[in-house]
């Protein structure tokens, strides 16, 4: 037979470690105390595109940082390599003003911004030319891209990017993604060609 001193001791137990565990901390019935396991919230379908978003932006933006500036006019056609077929092909410098001109072709659209005149044909503004500032106009591109996801919804997702056009949302906040990787391949083999480990082929960094 259970005496009440013990149900009372019980109980007080009981009541203490509900007021001294943390909340994701259960306790059970008989005193036993175990971690609660909350679930994880279902990811949104604009988180879902952002995070896509922003794992090319990583790799893009490593890669044009790693390159030294005194080579970032560097093309493939100065090495003058035979049967090589790289006659007219973008220097690293173009490569990367052409992802980010095309980033806001694709994503302003989305987000209902104006797209700047001096984009218009791929190749971003020319007055871009030392390093720093074509990486700005990179990241200014990818912050654009953010914006743009966060305005997907399951609703809106199918609908016309603007009025009139046969371009759906969803495929032109994709497709950034996939057209950045494309480029970012390029990127790599101009890296390597001059002796540049891609920051994201890299080993850890010794301690």
């Amino acid at each position: 037979m259970v005496s009440y001193g013990s149900l009372t001791w019980g109980f007080f137990t009981m009541v203490s470690l509900a007021i001294a565990v943390p909340a994701r901390v259960a306790v059970r019935a008989d005193g036993d105390v175990r971690q609660a396991v909350a679930p994880n919230p279902l990811p949104t379908l604009a988180s879902l595109v952002d995070k896509q978003i922003t794992a090319v932006e990583k790799l893009v933006i490593d890669a044009a940082e790693a390159m030294p500036e005194a080579r970032f006019d560097f093309s493939p056609e100065t090495l003058m390599l035979a049967k090589a077929g790289y006659k007219g092909v973008r220097t690293f410098a173009a490569q990367v003003k052409h992802i980010a001109a095309s980033n806001y072709a694709l994503w302003a659209p989305l987000t209902g911004e104006k797209f700047p005149d001096d984009f218009i044909g791929g190749d971003g503004p020319a007055a871009a030319r030392a390093k720093a500032d074509i990486i700005m106009f990179l990241k200014n591109s990818y912050a654009l891209g953010h914006r743009a996801a966060a305005t997907l919804t399951p609703q809106n997702m199918l609908q016309p990017a603007t009025s009139g056009s046969s371009s759906i949302r969803l495929d032109r906040a994709t497709f950034g993604v996939a057209h950045a990787y494309d480029h970012y391949g390029q990127m790599v083999e101009y890296l390597r060609m001059n002796g540049i480990v891609p920051p994201a082929s890299r080993g850890p960094a010794a301690p």
